[in-house]
C-alpha cells in the first residue's frame, strides 16, 4: 500500500478528505466542504504547499 488521499461524503452530506498512511492509519483530516470540487481543490494546495511548510514548534515558544 501507498500513503493517499481519500475523498468521502459524511453522514451530513458535506465532502471530506482525509490522508491515509499505508498500514490504513488516518495521519490527518480535512473540515466538511460543500462541494467535491472544494474538497480536491484543498488537497492540491496542500500538496502543493506542504513540501515548503515551515514548522512552527508552538511547544517550546
Amino acid at each position: 500500500m501507498i500513503y493517499r488521499f481519500e475523498i468521502f461524503k459524511g453522514t451530513n452530506s458535506q465532502y471530506y478528505w482525509r490522508f491515509k498512511a499505508p498500514n490504513g492509519e488516518i495521519m490527518c483530516q480535512s473540515e466538511g466542504y460543500i462541494s467535491k470540487q472544494s474538497a480536491q481543490h484543498a488537497i492540491n494546495v496542500l500538496k502543493q504547499q506542504a513540501s515548503t511548510a515551515p514548522i512552527h514548534d508552538l511547544v517550546n515558544a
